[in-house]
């Protein structure tokens, strides 16, 4: 009986559940993105983009370096194999002179050595050559010395270019990875909503009639300010798509001044400059690690490449965080 009375009480347990159940509301549809949430999403993934794109510019400015480096590295070990194959004719000279009388063998043995501390060795051993170890073994010693370190360097910088490479290869895939989830982002929303996105993510502020720039400065504002409107590309410096290092290089190579194509390494292209001192002209920067550059118009403005979804555009200085600024040329 006790047990029909748990089954018979866990039968109406279990319909009172079920009836629990039935009266449940259905769960509500997902709701739909706030857009500012999205906003904010693709911003961000445009920035962390941006940035593996700058930090890619990094790495290709130190994988040119290296190879300058190494290029004189192998220069220089080429004519220290030419010292010391000379060092080393002179004592074989000396060698052959002095034992014209023995045993050729020996003495051709040493003299076509392929092992450099052999032969050294070899020489040193032989009480007969003192006379020789003075100068030309000692010359010898110190040409075969040079050669090694020059090798060592070689190797250590080969060995840097290809780790470099590699990073080059990851942050390509980051570029394109966090590029791929912010098409995905907008992709998800109805075109309607995506619309509107893309409409509010590329409104600016009402473009200044004329920038007050002088000198060489004026040059690369007016550059700049021409190129409002074009395509933000990862990479690109133009004709008619830049990133933000991208622009603001042409822009100052149009008055004379080289600047790196990295936002990183242009802040060390000129003296550094307070906010309150800014000129149109002077590059400004933001985020840390820094990872992007405009150039300042006046007023508060900056014109600069400012992502894809935006294109070369006109922002207020401080429309993203501000790091510093600096005057090129």
């Amino acid at each position: 009986m006790a047990h029909a009375r748990r089954r018979v009480g866990a039968t109406a347990l279990g319909l009172s559940a079920i009836a629990a159940i039935a009266f449940v509301p259905a769960t509500p549809a997902q709701a739909d993105p706030d857009i500012e949430d999205v906003k904010a999403r693709v911003d961000r993934l445009y920035h962390e983009a941006e940035a593996a794109q700058e930090r890619l510019h990094d790495a290709r400015l130190d994988l040119a370096e290296l190879r300058r480096d190494l290029a004189g590295l192998q220069a220089d070990q080429e004519r220290q194999d030419e010292r010391l194959d000379a060092v080393r004719a002179q004592v074989s000279d000396a060698v052959v002179r002095q034992l014209e009388g023995e045993g050729i063998s020996t003495v051709g043995h040493i003299v076509v050595s392929e092992d450099p501390g052999s032969f050294l060795d070899s020489l040193s051993t032989m009480s007969s050559f003192n006379d020789l170890q003075s100068s030309l073994l000692a010359d010898y010693d110190t040409e075969l010395e040079a050669l090694e370190i020059r090798r060592e360097a070689t190797d250590e910088r080969t060995d840097e270019i290809a780790e470099l490479t590699e990073q080059l290869s990851a942050e390509k895939s980051t570029v394109d990875e966090k590029l791929a989830q912010a098409k995905d982002v907008l992709a998800d929303l109805e075109a309607e909503e995506r619309e509107r996105l893309l409409a509010s993510r590329s409104s600016t502020p009402r473009m200044p009639s004329s920038v007050p720039a002088s000198g060489r400065a004026a040059a690369a504002v007016q550059y700049a300010m021409a190129q409002v409107g074009d395509a933000y590309v990862y990479g690109a410096m133009g004709e008619n798509a830049f990133d933000c290092s991208g622009l603001t290089m042409r822009a100052w190579a149009q008055a004379g001044v080289s600047l790196p194509h990295s936002s990183s390494a242009q802040f060390s292209s000129g003296p550094r400059v307070a906010a309150s001192d800014l000129q149109p002209g002077d590059l400004v920067f933001y985020y840390s690690p820094i990872s992007h550059v405009g150039m300042y118009i006046g007023n508060g403005m900056i014109v600069h490449a400012a992502n894809p979804g935006t294109g070369v555009a006109v922002s207020g200085l401080y429309s993203m965080p501000f790091v510093g600024a600096v005057r090129p040329g």
